[in-house]
């Protein structure tokens, strides 16, 4: 009892010393930071109208063998031959939201994804911050595939997880 007393005096003390160190305005620039990025996130999902799966999500999925495409968004030489999640195939997107997309390149991507509109399919990009995967999981939605999940954790979080990744040689 003691010690917990005193560890909370502890963490209390180091609060009002950091408090007293920082002005508020940078305590709290961090969390207003992840909030907009939060909010961004949550926009592009409910304007893309697809859905979202997350590391052990996709993960489960491919332990499972369910059958799904995975669709790395990111340059094929600076991003894709160095690693991707093993299975995915590439097709690079830009970062700023694409509101229009030329007839061409809709067919290439048609033909990527296959004419199975209900198929599995999982987009994502690098990090969340990357937007690529927005843009290809929007662009399937419109092109009417009906079972689109944007995974916005990346190769990043993907290989953080310590999960493998492939290279292309």
């Amino acid at each position: 009892m003691k010690t917990s007393r005193s560890l909370f005096m502890l963490s209390l003390a180091a609060l009002l010393c950091l408090s007293l160190a920082t002005p508020a305005h940078a305590i709290f620039d961090k969390e207003l930071d992840n909030e907009k990025l939060v909010m961004n996130f949550h926009n592009e999902v409910k304007r893309g109208g697809y859905q979202v799966v997350d590391t052990a999500g996709l993960k489960k999925w491919l332990d499972e063998k369910k059958p799904l495409l995975i669709v790395d968004t990111m340059p094929l030489a600076d991003s894709y031959k160095k690693q991707h999640i093993p299975g995915a195939v590439q097709f690079e997107l830009p970062i700023p939201e694409m509101t229009e997309m030329s007839a061409a390149q809709q067919a290439e991507l048609a033909k990527l994804l296959g004419p199975d509109k209900d198929r599995l399919l999982v987009i994502y990009c690098g990090f969340p911050k990357c937007t690529r995967s927005h843009n290809g999981a929007m662009w399937a939605v419109k092109m009417g595939y009906r079972q689109v999940y944007r995974y916005p954790g990346g190769i990043k979080a993907w290989a953080e997880a310590g999960h493998p990744v492939a290279k292309v040689e």
